[in-house]
């Protein structure tokens, strides 16, 4: 049996623990977690026999296999180069991936320095209405796929799924160069990272489609992401249905059978553990690999910095910051 650990026990350590579960495989040994009722908890929920207040503690004693770190962002960067120093094969991290572009490189580097998986949960690459979307989009059924469009709360804990998404509707291709604003009004915290109140971002990607995400005070209005081709379209998470499609010679929506798309075994977090389990076993690469989690990110960082020196950020992006921590420190923004 491979043995698995859970850093954080609250909702989302559940959820990973859930899709560990799912795997005859995979046995959860330990889990930490510094409060002693989340931790007592899991353990009666999950019938995991050691728990640690300390995660270093549960690191050195165990011999695991698989770690998921589901904690808040700031504590992701520790974590992480703390668990991929250790000895294990997989890591399973909650996204965003952390408060700067320099933590977000180093925790990729420390997994590639020590052999180590590393995927982020961006679990929607498993959502049936995403995947017939991105089906859909590539089949003929709108044409050529010319852009992509997304709307959601704030570019960092949101973003990154839209981000995410985006490119995996493209295929993973590369993007060239992104042009951002963000309304500096006011900013709010999320699990402990400021945010913007609103914010735009453009996106061009190398092989020509374009992009363009709009959060907080400057959201698109009722859709979460919208996909145009040159002779049609599609929406996913609008007020209608999860997923829609207006096509060439077709004068009004139709929601499109999702039979086919829909993956069994577990909903779409547990579909991610299981993944990344397969693919330590196979040795390919998992749908959620933590290169494809950097290229997300970097569309974050990017909008960030192209909003603080007005100009067009060409990638990759050469910065280690966030920008919009450093604008908020420097007063730029409220």
């Amino acid at each position: 049996m491979l043995k698995a650990g859970v850093i954080g026990c609250g909702g989302r350590g559940r959820a990973h623990a859930q899709g560990y579960q799912l795997s005859p495989e995979v046995e959860i040994v330990a889990c930490a977690d510094p409060i002693d009722d989340s931790r007592e908890a899991f353990i009666e929920q999950f019938e995991v026999e050691r728990g640690y207040a300390d995660y270093r503690e549960m690191l050195e004693k165990e011999d695991l296999d698989f770690v998921s770190v589901c904690t808040w962002i700031r504590l992701h960067t520790e974590m992480i180069v703390d668990t991929a120093n250790s000895g294990i094969k997989a890591i399973h991290a909650e996204k965003p991936m952390a408060p700067t572009w320099g933590e977000a490189k180093k925790q990729c580097q420390a997994c590639d320095d020590n052999d180590v998986i590393i995927t982020f949960c961006h679990q929607r690459r498993f959502s049936a209405p995403f995947v017939k979307a991105k089906q859909l989009a590539h089949d003929g059924t709108i044409g050529d796929l010319i852009r992509v469009e997304g709307n959601c709360p704030n570019l960092l804990d949101w973003g990154t799924h839209w981000f995410d998404m985006f490119f995996f509707y493209n295929n993973d291709e590369p993007a060239e160069w992104v042009m951002g604003q963000i309304d500096g009004s006011s900013t709010h915290d999320v699990f402990g990272v400021p945010v913007e109140a609103g914010g735009l971002s453009l996106i061009r990607w190398k092989n020509g489609l374009e992009g363009l995400l709009a959060t907080g005070s400057t959201g698109l209005q009722g859709v979460g992401n919208r996909l145009v081709g040159t002779h049609g379209k599609i929406e996913v998470h609008s007020a209608a249905a999860p997923i829609r499609v207006m096509a060439r010679g077709v004068d009004d929506w139709e929601v499109p059978d999702l039979t086919d798309v829909v993956a069994t075994g577990g909903n779409d977090t547990s579909l991610s553990v299981l993944d990344l389990i397969d693919a330590v076993k196979t040795g390919r690469e998992p749908e959620l690999s933590g290169r494809k989690a950097l290229q997300a990110t970097e569309l974050i960082f990017a909008t960030y910095e192209s909003s603080r020196i007005r100009r067009k950020i060409v990638l990759p992006l050469e910065i280690e910051d966030s920008p919009l921590l450093s604008m908020i420190e420097s007063g730029q923004v409220e």
